[in-house]
């Protein structure tokens, strides 16, 4: 086993008496290209391209001597340490970290980021980092062959974003460029890079945080508000009761895209808003998609609002996660359920209404639930029913993308 594995981030800058020092004793030193060229690298070291990290870090665990792996920046944030600590390979590792690309970025670009989310797109997360993008007015995205700029910007389609897109930064290469997001798939980006993608409604506020990102106590208390939170005005299918029943069924996060099929006053909208999951919020009346955007605006979240009628207008939109169907009946959640998505939730009005919708779902694979919601509201001061509804809430899952 290696005596010793020393891990140094690299940023471009000279390295440090440290870095230098474990970097002269070490036999054997794993990294890309650019590091293993590097002055300092011993000449009669072994030599191990990083591609793999597991595979590396098994020829590392099978070494005698000391090691030393190169990474850029900060190698134990999104980097090489997690996995060069995992217990199986036995290693005892310490850092010698430099600048992470992301405080780099940011730098360059002048900007504070301590307001901003992180996320890494790869091929098979590429889906969830565009919705962080779309959910957040400021993200730093670390990018990888096939889940770069281009790439973001073609998933954005009909959203506005500002690119600043750092290529290989801390080398002589290095160039800082600002372009829109719908013009990113029109260039050749090197690897690698740092994507910052800046914009939305909502404006960073003047005065710094708490929490470094979003912070998810911001806004008014409560997962569901009451209806004058909302301007008042609000159909059967909108009462809290129910809204917060389909919140809880859903579950929306981070990373989701969301779906709010007749979306009213946008009250359900911007609740999954609120849970930091991208939104998309359609209806067909266009002076509810201008209440739902008055909303969203007023809490400060971000929605893409799409005027039109289901099922014709979801035949583009991009792939769902989670779906609340709020208005549209048996042919709009069957349109849904052939796209897909996790979770669906919806109501009727009566038990016919909720079999055939049912029976549909599942038919397209669906497990489903159906349960009769019933809410009283009372006038406290005299203790008298002020308003009641009734719904069949019906929840739909995939076995094998309930997660």
């Amino acid at each position: 086993m290696a005596d010793r594995v020393t891990v140094i981030g690299w940023d471009g800058s000279p390295l440090t008496a440290a870095a230098r020092s474990a970097l002269g004793a070490a036999t054997l030193v794993a990294g890309a290209a650019h590091h293993l060229a590097l002055a300092e690298v011993p000449p009669a070291a072994e030599r191990i391209r990083l591609g793999s990290v597991a595979l590396a870090a098994r020829r590392i665990a099978a070494h005698r001597g000391s090691a030393v792996v190169l990474a850029d920046g900060d190698p134990g944030f999104f980097g090489v340490v997690r996995t060069l600590r995992a217990p199986e390979f036995g290693l005892e590792v310490e850092v010698v970290p430099a600048v992470s690309s992301v405080a780099a970025a940011f730098a360059r670009a002048g900007m504070p980021w301590d307001d901003a989310q992180v996320v890494v797109a790869h091929r098979r997360t590429l889906r969830r980092a565009v919705n962080v993008c779309r959910a957040h007015t400021k993200v730093a995205v670390l990018t990888s062959p096939g889940a770069g700029p281009a790439e973001l910007g073609l998933l954005l389609e009909g959203v506005h974003r500002t690119f600043v897109i750092c290529e290989e930064l801390g080398t002589e290469r290095e160039q800082v460029t600002v372009v829109t997001s719908d013009k990113a798939a029109d260039h050749s980006w090197r690897d690698p890079n740092v994507v910052i993608v800046i914009g939305g409604s909502a404006g960073a506020t003047g005065s710094g945080g708490w929490l470094a990102g979003r912070d998810p106590s911001g806004g008014p208390r409560g997962w569901t508000l009451p209806a004058e939170a909302y301007g008042g005005l609000m159909g059967e299918s909108e009462l809290e009761p129910l809204r917060a029943a389909q919140l809880a069924r859903l579950g929306p996060r981070v990373g989701d895209l969301v779906w709010d099929i007749g979306c009213a006053s946008g009250a359900f909208a911007t609740e999954a808003a609120r849970a930091g999951a991208a939104v998309l919020a359609v209806d067909r009346d266009p002076q509810a998609c201008a209440r739902t955007e008055a909303n969203a605006r007023a809490f400060g979240v971000q929605l893409q609002i799409v005027h039109g009628t289901a099922p014709h207008i979801l035949e583009n939109l991009p792939e769902p996660d989670v779906v609340r169907v709020g208005g549209g009946g048996a042919a709009v959640v069957s349109a849904v359920a052939d796209r897909r998505p996790q979770r669906i939730v919806t109501h009727a009005a009566t038990r016919d209404a909720a079999e055939l919708i049912g029976r549909d779902l599942t038919s397209h694979g669906y497990d489903v639930e159906c349960a009769l919601l019933q809410s009283v509201e009372l006038d406290t001061r005299a203790w008298t029913e002020r308003e009641r509804s009734v719904a069949f809430l019906l929840s739909a899952v995939l076995p094998d993308r309930g997660a």
